[in-house]
């Protein structure tokens, strides 16, 4: 097996039984703030396209599904490997650039296709998307890959069980706003920014260990920020402040917590092949371009950035102009108010106004009258504001999931009273009648049900309220506070309440004798 970086979370995998192109990322996304780093423009994108035999989009947003890649580099005729999603907006997405052959893997089951086996673990809850999110699992009958993309499976047994792992592509980097766009103290921000950076390598490094790979990638990320307006969120900051931790800092915090670990860089056009505890490795760039891409970073992303003046010039030109505030209004309405009306459980999860300033035109969602409205000056927890423009060009395209546009493009500012709400991010996210309708659903068939464990001398509900991962595996607790290591979700054991997010409480109560997890 050969496998090529492709840049961020592309790869070109080569096997005696086929090869597999995974999420060809080339142009920027998110209204033109995310492009992959480091640059990847100049890889032979045509050849990739031509020669692959199976293509995997692991999910819709934009650093993994490049539709101007896709139309003009892959031929149509390939086999499109599609993860077993609960709605068909991806295979609706690649029927309209051109593609038509289709092949449904169910969900962590492996098919078998010319001596390749083929299993793709599909995520559908309202945090993946909500249409959900995939890793792919590959066997070619010498070496097992593990290509996890933004994906945190739950079932790592389920993986393990498709074949010992050789080559794990381990997602590492941040793809989240917070707290970046959060209008804190300088001080708040850069401490907060540290946990969330902690946070995800103590993530990554959980699943290395569950997964047990002999060769480790650090992959899917991280973008890099081009735009002037956006240039100071590279990396981890100017003083520490936001969170895009890089391949080779990965590497060397790998390295120090994990010393016999074998992990291995991959940028674009690397060549990695992996064979049993040896991998040979051949890099496109010279050891003294390396020290520039990274030791040097802000003078490459500076050179990076002159070269794409012009994508960037023509991306601002695309977008919609700013609509007059009666115009905007009544558009929201017409949009957005029948799905509230549906939307009883995302409305019951915010419980309030949310504010959202559109340039100058404060609107109101207001989630218990399932009204949008003009702001009356009353008190919103939830406060987002950005410009005109962008919101015009949302409203233009009818775009249903304002995280794969708005949100994750870091052009906003954010403000709350208290924690985190899923409720009102889930609701951007599901911005049609049909994500509203299964995210609702989801939410009306996770009810807990009514399972107990017994966790170092509390009893606590088996699945933790956010995405029902199993507290008998993923739960840690420290004192009266239970945390579900898997996305960091955290309980005060005393009252139940969740610390992390409002809506999310969970049963527990003190035993009599401390007692390991069961």
């Amino acid at each position: 097996m050969r496998v090529t970086g492709l840049g961020h979370a592309g790869l070109f995998i080569e096997t005696a039984a086929g090869s597999v192109l995974c999420d060809p990322w080339v142009n920027p996304a998110f209204f033109g703030s995310w492009f992959p780093f480091p640059d990847n423009t100049d890889l032979d994108w045509a050849h990739y396209g031509r020669a692959a035999d199976y293509l995997y989009v692991s999910h819709l947003h934009r650093d993994h599904f490049d539709a101007e890649n896709l139309r003009r580099s892959v031929h149509k005729d390939i086999t499109v490997l599609l993860p077993a999603f609960a709605t068909d907006e991806l295979e609706r997405e690649l029927s309209a650039l051109g593609f038509t052959n289709f092949l449904h893997t169910p969900a962590g089951t492996p098919v078998e296709r010319d001596g390749l086996r083929i299993m793709i673990t599909a995520l559908t809850g309202p945090g993946d998307g909500p249409i959900g999110d995939s890793a792919l699992s590959l066997d070619d009958g010498e070496t097992v890959l593990l290509n996890q993309n933004d994906a945190h499976p739950l079932d790592i047994a389920a993986i393990r069980e498709f074949g010992e792992v050789d080559a794990y592509f381990v997602q590492f980097s941040g793809a989240i706003w917070y707290p970046m766009v959060y209008q804190l103290p300088d001080s708040a921000k850069k401490e907060f920014a540290a946990r969330k950076r902690q946070g995800q390598f103590d993530r990554a490094l959980r699943y290395i260990e569950a997964v047990e790979a002999k060769h480790v990638f650090p992959n899917a990320g991280p973008p890099c920020f081009l735009d002037d307006e956006l240039f100071e969120h590279n990396g981890t900051g100017r003083d520490g402040e936001s969170i895009f931790v890089d391949q080779l800092e990965f590497l060397r915090q790998l390295g120090r917590a994990r010393p016999e670990m074998r992990a291995h860089l991959l940028l674009p056009g690397t060549v990695a092949e992996p064979e049993d505890t040896a991998c040979k490795l051949t890099h496109r760039y010279t050891e003294s371009e390396i020290e520039h891409i990274f030791g040097e970073k802000r003078a490459y992303l500076r050179e990076f950035a002159r070269r794409q003046q012009s994508v960037l010039a023509a991306e601002r030109a695309s977008r919609a102009p700013a609509l007059p505030r009666e115009r905007l209004l009544a558009e929201l309405k017409q949009w957005w108010e029948p799905l509230l009306t549906r939307a009883d459980r995302i409305c019951a999860g915010v419980g309030g106004p949310a504010r959202l300033d559109v340039g100058e035109v404060p609107i109101v969602i207001d989630f218990p009258a399932r009204e949008v409205r003009l702001w009356d000056g009353e008190r919103c927890r939830y406060t987002l504001s950005t410009s005109a423009d962008l919101v015009a060009t949302n409203i233009d395209r009818r775009e249903v999931d304002w995280s794969n546009s708005l949100l994750l493009s870091l052009r906003f500012t954010a403000s709350r009273i208290g924690p985190y709400n899923e409720f009102l991010y889930v609701f951007f996210k599901c911005l049609s009648m049909e994500r509203i309708e299964y995210v609702e659903n989801y939410y009306d068939s996770c009810q807990d049900d009514g399972q107990d464990i017994v966790l170092d001398g509390w009893r606590v509900q088996r699945r933790c309220p956010h995405l029902r991962a199993d507290l008998g595996r993923f739960g840690q607790i420290e004192g009266e506070v239970l945390t579900c290591t898997l996305h960091g979700w955290r309980y005060d054991l005393t009252t139940g309440r969740c610390l992390t997010s409002d809506g999310h409480d969970i049963r527990a109560s003190a035993t009599s004798q401390p007692t390991a997890g069961t």
